[in-house]
């Protein structure tokens, strides 16, 4: 049986001496799935005294971060997640000050605080702004893990520099580590770890670990007792265990279910009827099959026998529909519904009656500039959702790209897809794997780095060279550049030649889409489509490339010429006549 992440706690929330409670505190640890996908969250946050609004602002931050973060994509990242939605909290806080009666004294508006760390899978992640405090217990001290955003005017006066809704933009703290069991966070407004001694708090904690509210009610009491008059808020929040490194649901899919039996045409399957064979490869097996309750004809993905030991292989194969499921784009290859319960280890997916984009290019060699855009622009639109819920396709090639028979333009194999929110469960950075064809395989790849959307504009940069001039930029000579020395050593081919009329702009926004830096490349995907449109002014002024860079060989067959006519000119001018 898995081992679920298990998490004590303990929080406390009083007004002390004062009339009203401006802090709001909030710990919510989901039930599974979302524990799993998503984590557990502790947030604090902390009103300031000269606003008779900041306790509003404070609990819509908690209650807001609590809610909200639990309804963004399951793709996402923690730090992606988290940030967006305290992002639109800031936006909705200083649009109410700027829309209130204090519109110009920020000190009176809707500003708070603000503090929380989400722990999933074994890893913490801490989000911070202000000057609530975050410290981890280690043994009898209280390590702090956040920064006060406090300017001091003077020894005894400060003011806070950094704040929710204090701005129309957000700057928050953000770091992560990695958890053991027994770890100890401590959560604690201004109120108390002023007051409390640290040995008090630590010491309390230890005593106290089998009642964690109790622990937070004496730290609280020892704080008033210590002259505080301030709002008093801690939590503390202990990891007790830790779950394994995998997504539960494809973990548990890949150990539980067998592999099915040999498919074979006209044979019954989980309420299937095989009809064909569409491809066979060493890594899984895909058949047209006809689903008998519908009367749909779907494509079913059977893993490869040779590889039913390796459980990574496994999973992977499964992320390829759970990826499916979470995009609606039509750009993008459908997973099936489920309808009934499956008994063996395979996925389903529409069937898309067409051709791969290597086919195309195959029927259509000389394609004019237009019809290039026009697939270019789909297969972008279906990248963008993929980057849009924090994916990178990561093995975009020709054969992974479908045309129907309406020319709609759909990617399809999703067995390397990078997922921001799965890779988080891995206890070590994954590495990818280089499953695809390596001309389109962006270089930081070949030096072990990992990818980014950059990637993927690099490989549609490549695809859209090819269909425009039936070669790739660098030819195999990319896979071959493992040192950032040999990459610098590449040289681009320009797509420019006497066969057809590419405009010079053109080639200009391809050679930016596929620069060997990715930093050099285009950043979004939308400057790249734009640029194949819209003449870039920098490309229009830029010459003509070299020969040298178009045409290497003739270059140097006409170096070599002139060179033989300078030794033949030479010889004659030194010889000496015979008399």
């Amino acid at each position: 049986m898995m081992t679920t992440l298990r998490i004590a706690f303990g929080q406390r929330s009083v007004k002390g001496r004062k009339a009203v409670n401006q802090d709001f505190s909030g710990i919510q640890i989901p039930s599974e799935p979302l524990l799993g996908s998503k984590g557990a969250v502790a947030a604090l946050a902390d009103g300031i005294s000269s606003s008779d609004v900041s306790h509003i602002a404070s609990e819509t931050a908690v209650c807001g971060f609590l809610e909200d973060y639990y309804a963004t994509p399951e793709s996402w990242s923690v730090k992606t997640a988290a940030q967006r939605v305290l992002n639109a909290t800031n936006s909705w806080l200083y649009a109410q000050t700027r829309n209130g009666p204090n519109r110009y004294v920020l000190d009176r508006g809707y500003v708070c605080t603000f503090s929380a760390i989400v722990v999933k899978s074994a890893t913490v992640h801490i989000f911070h702004v202000g000057d609530t405090r975050i410290h981890y217990l280690a043994g009898d001290r209280l390590e702090q893990l956040t920064e006060d955003h406090r300017l001091w005017a003077s020894s005894e006066k400060s003011y806070l520099s950094r704040a929710l809704g204090m701005g129309e933009h957000l700057e928050i703290d953000y770091q992560s580590y990695p958890l053991e069991v027994g770890d100890t966070f401590v959560l604690m407004t201004d109120g108390v770890y002023e007051f409390a001694p640290e040995h008090f708090i630590a010491d309390t904690i230890h005593g106290r670990h089998d009642d964690l509210d109790q622990a937070c009610h004496r730290i609280v009491e020892e704080a008033l007792r210590q002259g505080s008059g301030d709002n008093l808020s801690i939590q503390v929040v202990r990891i007790d265990a830790l779950p394994e490194p995998v997504v539960a649901e494809l973990h548990e899919q890949a150990t539980t279910l067998p592999l099915p039996p040999p498919l074979r045409p006209r044979m019954a399957f989980e309420g299937y009827e095989i009809l064909r064979e569409l491809h066979n490869s060493h890594r899984s097996h895909v058949y047209l099959a006809l689903d008998r309750e519908s009367g749909q004809r779907v494509a079913l993905k059977a893993p490869s026998v040779e590889l039913r030991g390796n459980p990574l292989y496994l999973e992977r194969f499964l992320t390829e529909e759970w990826v499916a499921r979470r995009l609606d784009n039509v750009h993008i290859l459908k997973a099936v519904a489920l309808t009934r319960k499956r008994h063996y280890l395979y996925t389903v997916t529409e069937y898309v009656e067409g051709q791969t984009l290597t086919q195309w290019m195959t029927d259509n060699p000389l394609p004019d500039l237009e019809t290039v855009r026009d697939i270019v622009e789909q297969i972008a639109r279906g990248l963008q959702a993929l980057h849009r819920q924090e994916m990178l396709h990561q093995d975009l090639r020709p054969n992974n790209v479908m045309i129907d028979r309406n020319g709609t333009v759909k990617l399809i194999d999703f067995g390397s897809v990078h997922v921001a929110g799965i890779a988080e469960l891995a206890p070590t950075p994954e590495h990818w794997e280089l499953l695809g064809t390596v001309q389109y395989t962006a270089p930081e790849y070949f030096l072990g780095e990992t990818g980014n959307n950059q990637s993927d504009i690099f490989a549609l940069g490549v695809i859209t060279y090819q269909m425009l001039s039936g070669r790739t930029p660098y030819g195999t000579q990319v896979a071959k550049a493992s040192t950032r020395a040999a990459q610098r050593r590449l040289v681009y081919r320009p797509v420019l030649d006497e066969k057809r009329a590419i405009p010079v702009w053109i080639d200009g926004a391809l050679r930016k889409a596929v620069q060997v830096n990715p930093s050099k490349r285009y950043e979004e995907l939308s400057e790249f489509i734009y640029d194949l449109r819209h003449p870039n002014e920098r490309f229009l002024h830029q010459n003509r490339a070299p020969l040298l860079e178009r045409n290497p060989l003739l270059f140097w067959k006409g170096m070599s010429f002139i060179l033989f006519i300078i030794v033949l000119v030479l010889l004659s001018t030194h010889l000496v006549p015979v008399h």
